[in-house]
């Protein structure tokens, strides 16, 4: 079934596990997927910083150009810093911030021109550290908390449009990826951490991107036409208890 025929979706973050694993789900749904991320990412549609309003301005200016129309937007792209509120520098906090809000932010900001001409879906990826917060993770928490409530103001925004634009958080909990291991990095033992976060998790393993990715596909079709304004959760149980 094309769940997402003839859709343009836009894609930020797509060089990392779970975008590229995005991208590809959306093409297997019959939709077309337009990958970015920073430069020097291999095979990406276009090079974005989302962290530059210049960047935003020029892919959604050349994608309308090109195809005339936008039908969903992913707002993949995403970095996590470890420490507590004395360990994290103001630097951290806010290359944190930046990336994970404000691009956030001027996703919705500037895709929004093209997808209030037909309706569309927007898709930001939140984490459960969005809804429940660590001791060590003092940035990555408000930002992703941010990205959340951020979410909700779009949601209402999009719901007043003629054609509405949707609007919805998704909150993995770990993931299989580079992230997850640049975080288990930086602990003193690795396999030790991440069998200690394997435990917390009542399914007792991690998410894989492709499972994050179907729930995208989800958002981005029609057969969520309901949904806005929600932040569906992925996480094996971890925020029940």
């Amino acid at each position: 079934m094309a769940r997402l025929a003839n859709k343009i979706i836009l894609i930020t973050g797509a060089a990392g596990a779970v975008g590229s694993a995005v991208a590809e789900a959306v093409v297997q749904a019959g939709g077309l997927a337009i990958a970015t991320d920073l430069a020097g990412c291999a095979g990406m549609d276009h090079v974005l910083d989302v962290t530059s309003e210049d960047d935003w301005l020029r892919v959604v200016a050349e994608i309308d150009r090109v195809a005339g129309r936008l039908d969903g937007l992913v707002n993949m792209a995403g970095i996590v810093a470890r420490g507590s509120v004395e360990d994290t520098d103001l630097a951290t906090w806010r290359r944190v911030m930046a990336v994970n809000l404000d691009g956030t932010f001027l996703g919705c900001k500037h895709a929004l021109a093209a997808l209030r001409r037909n309706g569309g879906s927007i898709v930001n990826i939140s984490s459960v550290s969005g809804l429940v917060g660590g001791h060590n993770l003092a940035a990555y928490n408000a930002s992703k908390g941010g990205v959340r409530l951020l979410t909700k103001s779009v949601a209402l925004h999009g719901a007043r449009l003629n054609p509405p634009v949707r609007c919805n958080s998704v909150h993995p909990a770990f993931l299989e990826g580079a992230m997850a291991d640049a975080l288990l990095a930086q602990t003193s033992d690795p396999e030790r951490a991440r069998a200690r976060m394997t435990g917390d998790v009542p399914l007792r393993r991690f998410g894989r991107p492709a499972e994050v990715a179907d729930m995208c596909v989800y958002l981005l079709s029609d057969e969520s036409a309901f949904v806005t304004g929600a932040e569906l959760v992925i996480d094996g149980g971890l925020t029940a208890k």
